[in-house]
């Protein structure tokens, strides 16, 4: 487990982590909402155009729920003293690893392997 003042900049990288997400939620969300198909007011391509920009919205949504649980079981680890071991080997994940991913969960060798 990294140390605790290690421990508290983590929680606060966490922290903006899931403002953000939140924030491209709640945008994504607006972007998702559907496509009206009135052929009069938007031509046929940019009805596609839109239908196509609602699909990669819905798909940004899912990916950032994803990682708002990712988030938050990050924290759970923080308080149960699990946060930065390798759920595949139990050994310390690198801090430069966790910096680069806060919601990362194998250390470098368990995710080459399990690739």
């Amino acid at each position: 487990m990294p140390k605790p003042l290690k421990l508290i900049s983590f929680s606060i990288k966490l922290n903006a982590l899931k403002l953000a997400v939140l924030e491209t939620e709640r945008l994504a969300n607006a972007a998702a909402q559907p496509v009206k198909l009135d052929q009069n007011s938007v031509g046929r391509l940019s009805r596609v155009d839109a239908i196509q920009g609602q699909a990669m919205a819905i798909a940004n949504v899912k990916r950032q729920a994803k990682l708002l649980i990712d988030i938050e079981r990050a924290f759970g680890e923080i308080e149960s003293g699990e946060y930065g071991r390798c759920i595949e080997c139990d050994e310390l994940i690198a801090s430069a690893r966790l910096e680069a991913n806060l919601v990362t969960q194998t250390c470098i060798v368990c995710a080459i392997r399990l690739e």
